[in-house]
């Protein structure tokens, strides 16, 4: 069982929950989950709260592979007004940005945001790390070869699953001395990373509750599934259940999906069987 204090609010992680995707962008690589209207994105967040999603995560960026960077204040100018809104109509509800940068982290806390999730592990805006220590609010670590820009020119590794986990785990007792103190890990499933690598380490995902915090599997409709499939994401829910199922079976304690109550199901379902 995992607590993370979320601005005061605890959220206590005794079985996987869901986090539900908001994108608030036109690039998003799945045209389901893109949002720029105020009225649809409060129905969509409705409709996934009723699903079953403990936390709401918002990005303004996308970071599909080949993606157009966006500047600090386009991002603030779509975000922002997304947090401010959800939190007002839905109070209760945990809110996560989804950004590297430290200006939008900040902001979106002010707005009513409590947990943020970095890609970029803090590469990407030297200031990020100083900044979430100070807001002091749950930090989801995520490991990216590269950028979104450049992660899928032919990502390489010796041992994906020892050096990911590596990688976390001295990004860990660096996020511990800056004054983090909840931290979510995140493997990075198609962040500079090939199907294979993919795969493998979903296989062994249990490696990573070795770092003894939240883990967080965001596999929701990426190519390596619908590739693999010989489809598109479109028509990727099935893999991505599939594989969610896979994820929470080997220990996955955060589904991050398009989908949420697919996944809520099948964290209900894995659940009844108890541990394998």
């Amino acid at each position: 069982m995992f607590t993370l204090n979320c601005k005061g609010r605890l959220l206590n992680i005794n079985q996987p929950i869901v986090m539900g995707i908001l994108n608030i962008n036109k690039d998003s690589f799945y045209s389901g989950n893109r949002y720029t209207a105020d009225e649809a994105l409060l129905l969509r967040a409705q409709q996934m709260i009723a699903d079953g999603a403990a936390i709401l995560d918002i990005g303004g960026q996308s970071t599909r592979p080949g993606s157009a960077l966006i500047s600090a204040d386009e991002e603030l100018a779509r975000v922002i007004p997304a947090v401010e809104s959800i939190h007002k109509t839905f109070p209760e509800t945990i809110i996560s940005v989804d950004t590297f940068y430290a200006e939008v982290a900040k902001e979106a806390v002010k707005a009513g945001a409590s947990i943020i999730n970095d890609i970029s592990a803090g590469s990407l805006d030297e200031a990020l790390i100083d900044t979430v220590a100070s807001l002091q609010v749950p930090y989801v670590l995520m490991h990216m070869q590269g950028t979104p820009q450049t992660m899928q020119h032919h990502p390489h590794y010796e041992d994906v699953c020892r050096e990911v986990l590596d990688f976390l785990i001295r990004k860990i007792a660096l996020l511990k001395t800056k004054g983090i103190k909840d931290i979510i890990v995140d493997p990075g499933f198609g962040f500079g990373k090939t199907a294979t690598h993919n795969f493998t380490l979903l296989k062994n995902l249990g490696l990573f509750k070795m770092t003894d915090l939240p883990l967080l599997l965001g596999v929701s409709r990426k190519g390596f599934i619908y590739r693999t499939l010989g489809t598109d994401a479109e028509q990727a829910l099935n893999g991505t259940t599939v594989l969610n199922t896979l994820g929470l079976i080997n220990g996955a304690d955060i589904l991050r999906v398009h989908d949420v109550k697919q996944a809520s199901e099948a964290i209900r379902l894995t659940s009844a069987i108890g541990p394998c």
